[in-house]
């Protein structure tokens, strides 16, 4: 057994054990990050993505094939999504928690007027339908259970403007007032829904606007060093860790009267306004 397994079995608490999680969008970025955290913390993980070989390699890093499986789903399908959730239900006996992590940008574009509506028709798709469809199939299980967490990725873009292209920032927005109205609808259930709002955080996605030959190392470090340099916070870089400890968070029993809520992972950049460099 390697230092890190050994590392993990000794946890002086594990916040998951015995639950069960569903991760859409869980082969790379947040996501991997995620499934490697609720797998660390004892929880039975499917990871449900497009991106099969990815998928299939996560689970045999992990090792555990009792507790961790992959399922290829398109969160856009219906019937993909229902799948999943029945996969899930069928191998683990359960579904605790569902994490709504499948995410898109789509391309920049700076003047509305050249914006394709095949483009936003297509981010809409992934980050509304696809987070919809996840609430509203972990809603099928776990209402008779009376009992359950559901967690969407969100964004800074969720709480302000002119943080991205009008397809992404008008999605997360959507996201966020879905978290809100299905948490009215589920509380009754025990059901808990929120989300989750990350800064920039330097992943594949960030530079999935470029063609494939320039996402370089180069580009990625002048991601990195751009949204350092305008991030409130100094001093930290935000990784997918962060935000997957934010999750595991709202998905644990430590966060079991919060519901509704659109956590900021953030370090304060949607609220604060250093144009005036009162403090700059």
């Amino acid at each position: 057994m390697s230092s890190t397994s050994s590392n993990d079995c000794s946890l002086p608490s594990q916040r998951l054990l015995g639950k069960v999680a569903l991760v859409t969008g869980g082969a790379t970025g947040i996501g991997e990050s995620i499934v490697h955290l609720f797998h660390k913390h004892g929880a039975k993980v499917c990871i449900a993505d497009i991106q099969d070989e990815r998928g299939q390699q996560l689970c045999s890093n992990l090792g555990d094939y009792l507790n961790v499986c992959y399922f290829h789903c398109d969160v856009t399908v219906e019937d993909d999504v229902i799948c999943a959730v029945d996969f899930t239900v069928d191998k683990f006996g359960s579904l605790d928690i569902m994490v709504n992590n499948a995410g898109v940008s789509g391309p920049p574009c700076s003047d509305i007027r050249n914006f394709e509506l095949s483009v936003f028709e297509s981010v809409f798709n992934v980050n509304v339908k696809g987070v919809f469809l996840g609430m509203k199939h972990a809603a099928r299980v776990m209402i008779p259970l009376k009992k359950g967490s559901i967690v969407s990725l969100c964004s800074v873009a969720s709480a302000m403007g002119g943080v991205g292209p009008h397809a992404y920032v008008g999605s997360k927005h959507a996201v966020s007032g879905l978290t809100k109205n299905v948490a009215a609808e589920l509380g009754k259930h025990n059901i808990r829904v929120n989300c989750v709002s990350p800064y920039a955080v330097a992943t594949s996605l960030a530079l999935a606007h470029l063609p494939e030959d320039e996402r370089t190392e180069a580009a990625m470090d002048g991601f990195r060093s751009f949204v350092g340099r305008h991030a409130n916070l100094q001093g930290v870089e935000l990784t997918t860790h962060d935000v997957a400890n934010a999750v595991l968070f709202l998905a644990s029993d430590e966060a079991r009267y919060i519901s509704g809520d659109n956590l900021m992972v953030d370090g304060g950049f949607s609220c604060v306004n250093h144009l005036l460099r009162v403090f700059r």
